[in-house]
This record gives structure tokens, C-alpha cells and sequence, in this order.
């Protein structure tokens, strides 16, 4: 898949996730075999105002190439002249815009998967973002806000229109968040509506889910969200069976307590021991679910302190 100039060794992509695909995870996936990695949202107005809290969302590792940054946002001037300051301060490879965040104190600020709503808007942000930087400009959408506004094709034509080199369509609307299924036919919907490669995404966990989307979108990649949550293998696993039509075994325990604590190390790396391992709590609880007594090794994680606690802990009870 090429996304502009930039070529995606793999049609996988890592979806991007709040307080989920961070440096650490991410280096992880990629190792793992993912095609392209996206950062966690970052807000255009944050980088605009130098907050704090923004800087360690946009720092990456010259392993991560080719990954995009994603911003969010409802100012097409701060949109665009954010867009253009991290091309010339980064080295993120595309700029991809959010219109898909669900979550409600971003939609009741216009941004997110609000622009879904007006499309004259989504033409304004993208125009002046396309018209500003030197790499390409992808974005990232849901089916349409609810039921009564499905216009996910609307908006990929507005898209492409302006210039956009690619698209992600999720399959659900803003008003499903997460429930109920992912609608492919959707996606199929904008794929044929395009010329732009199109990237399915809702609902992948596997190597079956992986192939009915690619069979009933005729989508040119697939992006992968929450499964990845404890499983950076999925990435292996499904470029394996498309590349070699390998089926792997599942990762066996001794595996899983190496890439908890690569994990946790890579964390403690990045962001000292303290905040390192409170944020690897979440990601053992997801590495560990569905294991026997996976409800009393979280409780346990949830009060150690220190690597070597953690590391006892694992080596004990996984």
C-alpha cells in the first residue's frame, strides 16, 4: 500500500488510541510486524499553546518509520498552521486529521467525530492543512454521527476533493461507540465512491476477521484497534497468514511474560519508573485476560510499585 509517497511495508495499520498506543506500544507492534503506526490524538490547539502534557504524546524512535501523527481539532487555521509546524519541527511521515473520536467532551467542543456534521467544515480544515504541509494528509472516520446522518461517503469525496491521500472509515457510528457491530458495507460504500486507498477498520481480532473485511469492503488495508490491547502478535499473526499463509501458534505464557516486561521496561524508559509502571497496570490486565485467576494477578499488579516487584510478580503468578 502507498499512502501518498510514503510506502507501507504491510496493509496493517495500528489505530490510534488514547492512552494506549504510546511510544513504548508502539515500538512493540511494530516489532510485531505492524505496517504503520499512528500516535495517540494530539490536540492542534494544545501544540499551538506549548502544553506540557503534549510533548511526550509527540515523541517517536527513527524505528517507528513510516508513522503518522494525529491531530484533532475544529480551527481550520490553527489546524493547518499546526499541521505545517510539526513537518517542520518532526519527522512524522503523514498528518492525519481526527473525525472519529466518540468520546463526548471533544464532540461538545465541535472536534472529533463532530465534524462529521459539517461537511463544509471538514472542507475548510482540509483544504487549508493540504495547502500547508509537504506530506500527506490522511484522515480518519466513522460511518456518520448516528443513524440518521450515515454520510461517511460525503465526507470521502469532500476528502479527496481536498487532496487527501488516504482514508480510515470505521464501521460504526458516533452515537454506537464501540457496541453492536461494525457495518463493512459502509466501508465498501466509500471504497467504491474513491480512488484513494481505504483502510477498514471495526471489529478486526483476527486472522477470519481480517480476511471477511478485505472480502466484503475490497478495502486496500486494515487497521486494528483494540484487539491489539495485550496482543501486539495480532500484527505477526495476520501479516503472516497474508505474506506465507503461516497460522501461528498462539503466544504460549512464556512468551507473554517476556513482552509484559519489555513492556514495562520500555515504559520506565521512556517515562521514569513511577508513571511507568502505574501505566502498565491497564496493559497487564489486557495482556492477562482470559488467563486463570486473571482478576487476583491485576489486583496484585495494581499495587506493586517498582520493576523488580512487577517482575517477581509475573514470573510467579503467569
Amino acid at each position: 500500500m502507498k499512502i501518498g509517497n510514503v510506502e507501507i511495508k504491510n496493509n496493517i495499520a495500528l489505530a490510534p488510541m488514547a492512552g494506549v498506543t504510546d511510544l513504548p506500544y508502539r515500538i512493540l507492534c511494530k516489532e510485531m510486524g505492524c505496517g504503520l503506526l499512528y500516535t495517540e490524538m494530539v490536540s492542534a490547539k494544545a501544540i499551538l499553546y506549548k502544553n506540557k502534557n503534549t510533548e511526550p504524546l509527540l515523541e517517536t524512535n527513527e524505528s517507528e518509520n513510516p508513522i503518522a501523527v494525529q491531530l484533532f481539532g475544529s480551527d481550520p487555521e490553527i489546524m493547518g498552521n499546526m499541521a505545517r509546524k510539526l513537518c517542520e519541527e518532526r519527522t512524522f511521515d503523514i498528518i492525519d486529521i481526527n473525525m472519529g473520536c466518540p468520546v463526548p467532551k471533544i464532540v461538545n467542543n465541535h472536534e472529533g467525530s463532530a465534524l462529521m456534521k459539517n461537511p463544509k467544515l471538514v472542507e475548510e480544515i482540509l483544504t487549508n492543512i493540504v495547502s500547508k504541509v509537504d506530506r500527506p494528509v490522511t484522515i480518519k472516520i466513522r460511518k456518520g454521527f448516528d443513524e440518521q446522518n450515515v454520510n461517511a461517503v460525503e465526507i470521502a469525496k469532500v476528502a479527496e476533493s481536498c487532496g487527501v491521500s488516504a482514508i480510515a472509515v470505521h464501521g460504526r457510528t458516533r452515537e454506537q461507540y464501540y457496541s453492536g457491530n461494525a457495518d463493512y458495507k459502509v466501508i465498501a460504500d466509500v471504497k467504491r465512491n474513491v480512488s484513494i486507498p481505504v483502510i477498514g477498520n471495526g471489529d478486526i481480532r483476527g486472522i477470519e476477521d481480517a480476511k471477511r473485511i478485505y472480502e466484503e469492503t475490497g478495502c486496500d488495508g486494515i487497521m486494528i484497534g483494540r484487539a491489539a490491547r495485550g496482543n501486539p502478535w495480532i500484527f505477526r499473526d495476520i501479516a503472516d497468514y497474508f505474506e506465507k499463509g503461516v497460522i501461528n501458534e498462539l503466544p504460549d505464557r512464556q512468551e507473554v511474560k517476556k513482552m509484559i516486561l519489555r513492556h514495562a521496561g520500555l515504559l520506565i524508559k521512556y517515562k521514569g519508573e513511577y508513571t511507568g509502571i502505574r501505566e502498565m497496570r491497564k496493559h497487564v490486565a489486557w495482556y492477562t485476560t482470559g488467563m486463570p485467576h486473571s482478576s487476583n494477578i491485576r489486583n496484585m499488579v495494581n499495587q506493586t510499585e517498582s520493576y523488580d516487584e512487577l517482575a517477581e510478580l509475573i514470573e510467579k503468578f503467569i
